[in-house]
């Protein structure tokens, strides 16, 4: 027994914490969590949403300085996601709670600050196993 919890004791892997505000986390903190900031994460986007009709959705907010939508390189079709920048983060927050499961163009609406992206910082996406299938080699 002593044997294997020293193997298992070699094999773990730590995983960066993050600190937001004072606060550890283990895992990444969720959008409620997170501190404000003036750059929405907007999810659910029907097919037919493009810049413009985003941007009206939310200028009733604030000031909207950019929308950005995202493409499918090869088909050109949106991804279902952008992001929307205010010019201010208070702005930016009331458009969150308001819009957060709202319906536009017929599809509920996911809204949330969006995380800053960081170049070069190591990505940890751990890989989840069924019990027993650990060791189990496929053919």
């Amino acid at each position: 027994m002593k044997g294997i919890l020293i193997e298992l004791s070699r094999r773990v892997v730590r995983l960066p914490t993050n600190i937001v505000n004072g606060r550890l986390y283990c895992s990444p903190p969720t959008s409620s969590s997170l501190p404000p900031n003036n750059k929405l994460f907007v999810a659910g986007l029907s097919w037919s949403v493009d810049e413009k009709s985003l941007s009206d959705a939310f200028s009733s907010f604030g000031q909207v300085t950019e929308v950005r939508i995202m493409y499918d390189k090869e088909t050109g079709r949106s991804r279902g996601f952008g992001f929307v920048y205010f010019s201010k983060d208070e702005e930016a927050s009331s458009a969150k709670d308001s819009m957060d499961g709202k319906a536009f163009l017929g599809r509920p609406l996911r809204v949330s600050f969006a995380l800053e992206k960081v170049r070069g910082a190591p990505v940890v996406v751990p890989r989840l196993t069924a019990t027993g299938n650990a060791d189990r080699k496929t053919r």
